[in-house]
């Protein structure tokens, strides 16, 4: 009987890539809250699976070889995952670096400029409209980009559906809170579309649903999550 990897974990973008992986690659796993507002991410147990201290992280007891290995990084673990267990991933040389490529632009770009976008939108303690206007128009472009690429395959990678796809598709189901008209970019809405109605991606999202955020930041998350607490905590 194989282990369960053990997923430390909250739902957020990143948290839901692996949580959708997992259901999609029908792994069994065990979810483990790790409240971010909270500060769970500082603990000493966790930091020693994810020393920058951010969610999603994952220990795999039957790794490489039958050893454990513990994982940061949610990319890094989409790739581990794709070649554990042969799926979702590319085998020719072209489609794989074609998969990375894509990979790499969202780990790189769809990641961190959405994220500022929602931070500056929706977190931060004054509305600054330069660094609205900056990451919303950032935001944009990614889109453009991401809708030219669509333009010319049905998936990121190419023919087939992807850890790429995995990777991306949960950072634009916020797209209204991103200032974003996700109709103006049609292939894009094709293929979001088409993702959010497979069954593993409907699981994945319901992994931790119950404590998905509903409310304002209290003083003391937003603190943890982007003032003195993180760096106090760190050391």
């Amino acid at each position: 009987m194989t282990a369960p990897i053990e997923l430390y974990t909250w739902p957020t973008p990143n948290g839901h890539k692996i949580h959708i992986a997992l259901e999609e690659m029908e792994l069994p796993y065990v979810a483990h809250a790790i409240d971010i507002g909270s500060g769970d991410q500082f603990q000493p147990a966790f930091l020693k699976i994810s020393p920058n201290n951010k969610i999603p992280a994952m220990v795999d007891p039957e790794g490489p070889d039958g050893q454990p290995i513990a994982l940061m990084e949610s990319g890094a673990m989409l790739i581990y995952l794709a070649e554990k267990t042969g799926k979702l991933m590319p085998a020719d040389p072209h489609g794989r670096m074609s998969a990375l490529q894509w990979l790499m632009f969202q780990m790189g770009g769809v990641g961190p400029m959405l994220g500022q976008n929602h931070h500056f939108r929706n977190y931060a303690p004054e509305q600054l409209p330069y660094a609205i206007k900056r990451y919303t128009d950032e935001t944009t472009r990614l889109y453009k980009v991401l809708d030219a690429r669509l333009g010319e395959s049905p998936y990121l990678a190419g023919a087939d559906y992807s850890i790429t796809d995995i990777a991306t598709w949960p950072w634009l189901r916020y797209w209204d809170k991103q200032g974003q008209d996700l109709g103006a970019h049609p292939n894009l809405k094709r293929w979001f579309d088409a993702i959010a109605e497979r069954p593993a991606v409907i699981r994945g999202l319901q992994v931790l649903a119950d404590r998905s955020r509903t409310k304002p930041f209290t003083d003391q998350e937003r603190n943890i999550l982007f003032g003195a607490g993180q760096l106090e905590r760190r050391s």
